[in-house]
């Protein structure tokens, strides 16, 4: 099943996550077969939304089919005032069919899974594979090689570091600041979070525990000394992804235009709310007012910045500076000579 371009109201909170709202959308259409003719509120109460929720929930579910994506492709339904009736569910009660490419592909994906440290839930995966693998049968027979994302030969090193107790030296780029540094860590523990790889440990630089991700640390060594953290270094809970935001951070507001609005799906937001027209307006911490600006600049004419008032001006600048890189000098004209008599 495929979501269309089109995107519904704003949410607000910055809780509902695209995972949450799918799995609404998926729960919503059995819900409503079952229950043709249902008034909203006593839906919204069934299923723990806000009637506002629930009718964005129903926008969203009416530009959601199949490919194609012509009248009889998508989900139909039918409203007789407050009452809404499933009338065409394209195919979703059907049971699940994988094709031998899908199951292959989730065989892979979960025996990477699997092979990640420090991966939760080890368990649930390994019986998922099984179900999978059985239901196959001899196609996914054949030994699967996987790797995990980035460098491989990196991500060796760097547990074989934690394994052995050994101090790394890195170069590493910290993008929030666009710098490369320097740094003599002790290692804590290799984990994956939201599909990419980290290295956690005590940075002798910042006297502190940092994440630090695999694919920007541009050179390693492991050191003959061995990594001794200090007994204050905590590791961090990772399980709401690795920016978790606080309210010392700055908080950035942003007037949102229609094309800029995935960026509430991708990245924590304080709020979200109406503005003018159709824009949204979105607030966010971010952690440094310069990752700020670029992250601001590189989304275009579809994202205004609002606040605070330093974080403006900077973008203003840059932003002139760079039309004014563009700007094409005058072609001087060819004197034209007098006329004598």
């Amino acid at each position: 099943m495929t979501v269309t371009d089109r995107t519904p109201g704003p949410r607000s909170g910055a809780s509902r996550t695209s995972a949450d709202r799918l799995g609404r959308l998926l729960n919503l259409v059995p819900y409503l077969l079952a229950r043709p003719g249902i008034d909203v509120a006593e839906a919204a109460a069934d299923l723990g939304v806000t009637e506002r929720q629930l009718r964005e929930d129903l926008e969203l579910l009416w530009v959601c089919g199949l490919p194609g994506y012509g009248p009889g492709d998508l989900i139909d339904m039918a409203f007789d005032g407050d009452r809404v009736t499933i009338t065409y569910d394209a195919g979703i009660d059907r049971p699940l069919r994988l094709t031998p490419d899908e199951a292959l592909a989730l065989v892979v994906a979960l025996r990477m899974l699997a092979e990640t440290p420090g991966m939760a839930n080890r368990d649930a995966i390994e019986r998922a594979l099984a179900k999978i693998e059985s239901a196959a049968g001899d196609l996914v027979g054949a030994a699967v090689a996987v790797r995990m994302p980035g460098d491989g030969d990196r991500l060796d090193t760097l547990r074989g570091a934690v394994q052995r107790g050994r101090a790394l030296r890195i170069t590493y780029y910290t993008a929030a600041r666009d710098e490369t540094t320097e740094r003599t860590v002790d290692p804590l523990r290799v984990l994956m979070v939201a599909g990419r790889a980290y290295l956690e440990a005590w940075c002798r630089r910042a006297e502190a525990v940092r994440l630090f991700r695999a694919d920007r640390i541009d050179a390693l060594t492991e050191l003959d000394e061995p990594a001794v953290a200090p007994p204050q270094a905590q590791l961090h809970d990772v399980s709401d992804g690795v920016f978790q935001p606080t309210p010392d951070l700055p908080l950035m507001t942003l007037r949102v235009g229609r094309g800029g609005r995935w960026i509430t799906e991708y990245y924590p937001c304080e709020d979200v709310r109406s503005g003018p027209g159709d824009e949204w307006i979105v607030a966010m911490r971010v952690t440094d007012l310069a990752w700020a600006r670029r992250f601001a600049l590189g989304l275009g004419p579809d994202v205004t910045v609002v606040s605070p008032a330093e974080l403006v001006e900077a973008v203003r600048a840059e932003a002139a500076a760079a039309l004014d890189a563009y700007a094409v000098p005058p072609v001087p004209q060819p004197a034209t000579p007098s006329s004598t008599r």
